[in-house]
């Protein structure tokens, strides 16, 4: 049976697992699914067509899939999938999607959100995340597996970021990130890769050297990026996370990639 503190308000229509822990004061709304051992520590707020899994902790003042912060929702019946095992700290507010970005806004599994995180509508985010204090993601924004977001960071609506990237505390980022990179500044750069994360992950010696060799081909000064492109997805055909950068590139975006700043300083 699920634990359900007196003082919790719970519509008698919301679907709560067993073990499932809803603390003081918390309000969990009609549409609501909390899975199995899932626990709001007090003060959670969970509303709309909202499914979290498993083992997720939500802490204090968290806010979770209220209506998104877009003037063209129009009370549409969207919905907003939490993954199993997340951490979301104080004041996290993340919200549904729209009829403009597929109705879902998805939140993957294993990730860590720390306080004040925003997760706008429509966003998709992977599983391992890790977002730090007050990062904050604008609508349509795709977050692969096991990127990492320092904290007072934000991101642009529609912006990608690549599996294990990182991004520098206070970065503005306004254009797509490649896996594995580190971009930061006021208006992020990319400004090298993510050695250390890949490095702790597991990554071998020969797909790191693979990983440089082809950044520096990438990013060189001479020619244009579709020709460098062209000429990495051919030399390094073979290397797995090559090929996972040559085709994020590739894919269709509306935002343009996020590139280092040029050596004479443009």
């Amino acid at each position: 049976m699920a634990e359900i503190h007196p003082t919790a308000i719970v519509d008698p229509a919301a679907k709560i697992a067993d073990g499932a822990v809803i603390g003081p004061y918390c309000i969990i709304g009609g549409e609501v699914e909390l899975g199995e051992a899932v626990r709001l520590h007090a003060h959670v707020v969970v509303a709309g067509r909202t499914r979290i899994g498993a083992r997720t902790r939500i802490f204090p003042f968290a806010s979770i899939g209220h209506e998104p912060q877009d003037l063209k929702y129009a009370g549409e019946a969207s919905e907003l999938v939490i993954g199993t095992d997340n951490t979301i700290r104080e004041h996290v507010t993340m919200n549904p999607g729209t009829t403009g970005g597929g109705m879902v806004t998805r939140v993957g599994s294993h990730g860590l959100f720390m306080n004040g995180v925003h997760v706008a509508h429509d966003c998709q985010v992977g599983d391992h995340v890790i977002m730090a204090n007050n990062a904050t993601l604008g609508g349509h924004v795709r977050v692969g597996d096991y990127a990492v977001l320092g904290g007072l960071s934000a991101v642009h609506q529609f912006v990608r970021i690549g599996p294990h990237a990182m991004i520098g505390g206070m970065s503005g980022v306004e254009n797509d990130v490649i896996p594995y990179g580190t971009v930061m500044g006021d208006r992020a750069r990319l400004s090298g890769l993510n050695l250390i994360g890949l490095q702790r992950r597991g990554f071998d010696r020969d797909d790191l050297q693979a990983l440089r060799a082809a950044f520096q081909m990438l990013f060189a000064e001479t020619g244009t990026l579709s020709e460098r492109v062209a000429q990495v997805a051919e030399a390094f055909k073979d290397a797995v996370p090559v090929r996972n950068i040559v085709e994020f590139i590739r894919a269709d975006s509306s935002r343009s990639i996020c590139q280092p700043r040029p050596t004479n300083g443009g």
